[in-house]
């Protein structure tokens, strides 16, 4: 079979090449790919030296099972899945049933292929706030595709949700998902918040902690800025009515026993049916992997990009 592998002599360190077929496990279904979405972490591990040529990634991808799992669990042959795993970036992929969802047999594989790492991160996240209704909620890196999904969810919750965002380009359509303020720094917003989403770090985190009333929660997603984060003394403080804040971190792949097929199953219907919008900003054949990869890393993309298999 033919996957994207890392290649440190490509320009985007990425080249199309044959590989062995996956042997699926008896707990693993054979999915054949049609579609995957590019994420910026992954594009950039692929980028560095100790990443080893001939590695495959790739954690999202959308397609059709081949082959049920041997030990009848999961969705049966023909079924058109959303799948999470690591090695997304190939024609076919062994997934376990607790990262496949089913999807519609009518539905966009490219849309469902945004879904696996931004739609789950979000709403796990989302989750974990707590109910949201009437709650002010910030979300940093909004126009992304961690916040796109999450200025949906949020506000689908009821939450009075406050996007960043530093295009100002993108301020109109997060008020169409949903956002009710969009500003360009958390430093511009001037009332407190409940929660924060944080899918930047550096300067974003600690000016977006500093929004957060008493008894509410930042949740460290993303780092997008690459920038340490330098709390002073004066942010930990109790005073003021900032008594009992917190900042939590947030892995998706932390628990390694988790069973996302549920959520996933109706992230994909909700793609299906139009309620959410997955947000792709780039589409095209994988064998244009080197243009999604430099808009990728050079920040040009606001949303995810697609690689269409087929």
């Amino acid at each position: 079979m033919r996957a994207l592998v890392v290649d440190h002599t490509s320009p985007g360190h990425l080249s199309l090449t044959d590989v062995p077929a996956p042997r699926p496990a008896a707990h693993e279904a054979l999915v054949r790919v049609e579609a995957v979405s590019l994420n910026f972490g992954e594009v950039h591990g692929a980028t560095r030296p100790e990443t080893p040529n001939g590695t495959v990634l790739g954690w999202d991808a959308a397609g059709v099972v081949v082959q049920a799992a041997a030990d009848g669990s999961g969705p049966a042959e023909g079924e058109r899945v959303v799948t999470l795993g690591e090695t997304g970036w190939a024609e076919l992929r062994a997934v376990p049933a607790a990262r496949l969802g089913t999807a519609p047999k009518d539905a966009d594989p490219g849309a469902l292929s945004t879904v696996p790492v931004a739609g789950l991160s979000a709403l796990h996240v989302l989750r974990r706030m707590g109910p949201l209704l009437g709650r002010r909620v910030m979300i940093t890196g909004a126009s992304g595709g961690v916040g796109r999904y999450a200025v949906q969810l949020a506000a689908r919750a009821g939450a009075h949700v406050v996007a960043i965002s530093r295009n100002p380009a993108q301020a109109d359509g997060l008020r169409t998902l949903g956002a009710h303020e969009v500003h360009p720094e958390p430093a511009a917003v001037r009332e407190t918040v409940s929660a924060v989403l944080d899918n930047v770090g550096g300067q974003y985190l600690v000016d977006a902690f500093a929004t957060v009333s008493a008894g509410g929660v930042l949740f460290s997603v993303g780092r997008s800025s690459e920038a340490d984060v330098v709390l002073s003394p004066d942010a930990l403080t109790g005073t003021e009515g900032r008594h009992d804040r917190s900042i939590r971190t947030f892995f998706l792949f932390g628990d390694p026993a988790a069973d996302f097929s549920s959520d996933l199953t109706w992230l994909a219907a909700e793609i299906a049916a139009s309620r959410l919008d997955p947000g792709i900003s780039w589409r095209g054949p994988w064998t244009r992997h080197d243009e999604a990869v430099e808009a990728l890393l050079d920040r040009r993309l606001h949303g995810k990009a697609v690689l269409d298999l087929a």
